[in-house]
């Protein structure tokens, strides 16, 4: 449907002759907007229903006093269904170490929240099928427990700002909601997510229809391919500064694969994006000190380019 009615718009409404740079651009912008928004719509209500089932005061519960490694696995899975972004960084955080959770554990959290968002599985799984989808689930989850053990060891606890331990937030009642209330809630931050989001996702969209309509065809490949030895840390480098959600960068990692470039370079890029961005951690520093931010970012930056060299070798 989506394709049919791009097709109606770009060659017979508008009258653009198939092939040309800008036809090319144009078709593909007004093809991923609808598709993507439509997607994005359906899939952030279906997941809001399962998240519903994990509010943050259940989850703080469920990792309070997690022990190293298991703690670190529940703590990334549960990152995956858990509403988090980097306005809610913060609190999230100060609840967290409130409530006993180990610094290790709570960081492997805070690592898969952002970065293995289940909005973006879905949508890679319906761009490029289930094996692209699991290799970056399998990625983004391994590079949070690996993540969160290496700070958990380090010992950092007195790199958290001393405010922190002293704040005692109340205890609220976990409580049981109907399946109307389930509904609302959906539907609700089903709302307020695409009010925040459409934006990125319409620029996103516009960058890749410029990038699929007049990059030459081996400009990525020659520049960005597997044989490029730096391609995996400039993908990195480019993603720190940018702020998007996972499913903000999608439209420009779908054109990025689709001219060429690598599994692993697209998905360092997508990683360093989402979970490494400049203004998540300019709100960081507001618990954490210089130091404990600085061995953030080198062990999230080193996991993220091994990751990319990994899968630039083995796809």
């Amino acid at each position: 449907m989506f394709e049919w009615i791009a097709d109606l718009v770009v060659y017979q409404w508008i009258g653009l002759t198939k092939g040309e740079h800008l036809t090319e651009a144009l078709h593909f912008f007004i093809y991923d907007v609808m598709k993507i928004l439509f997607l994005l719509t359906v899939i952030i209500y279906a997941v809001s229903i399962i998240r519903s089932f994990f509010p943050p005061e259940r989850t703080k519960k469920i990792l309070s006093h997690k022990r190293e490694f298991l703690g670190n696995i529940v703590a990334a899975l549960l990152g995956v269904v858990t509403p988090f972004c980097s306005c809610s960084a913060v609190p999230m955080f100060i609840g967290l170490v409130e409530s006993g959770v180990p610094l290790g554990v709570t960081f492997s959290f805070l690592i898969s929240s952002p970065m293995v968002n289940e909005v973006a599985l879905v949508m890679l799984f319906g761009l490029f099928g289930w094996k692209i989808a699991g290799i970056y689930m399998a990625t983004g989850l391994t590079v949070a427990v690996v993540g969160g053990m290496m700070i958990g060891r380090a010992k950092m606890e007195d790199q958290v700002a001393d405010y922190v331990y002293q704040v005692k937030l109340p205890e609220t009642e976990i409580e049981s909601l109907t399946w109307q209330q389930r509904h609302d809630y959906a539907l609700q931050y089903t709302k307020d997510i695409l009010k925040k989001i459409w934006i990125y996702v319409i620029v996103a969209i516009a960058i890749g229809g410029l990038i699929h309509g007049y990059a030459p065809e081996d400009f990525l490949v020659r520049y960005a391919g597997p044989d490029n030895l730096f391609a995996v840390p400039l993908a990195v480098l480019i993603g720190v500064p940018l702020y998007s959600n996972a499913a903000g960068t999608i439209p420009i990692v779908h054109v990025l694969m689709e001219k060429g470039m690598a599994v692993g370079t697209v998905l360092a890029f997508m990683m360093a994006v989402t979970a490494l961005s400049v203004p998540e951690m300019i709100i960081l520093k507001q618990v954490l000190k210089p130091k404990l931010i600085g061995v953030f970012v080198g062990i999230m930056a080193v996991t993220i380019t091994f990751v990319g060299y990994l899968f630039n070798a083995i796809l």
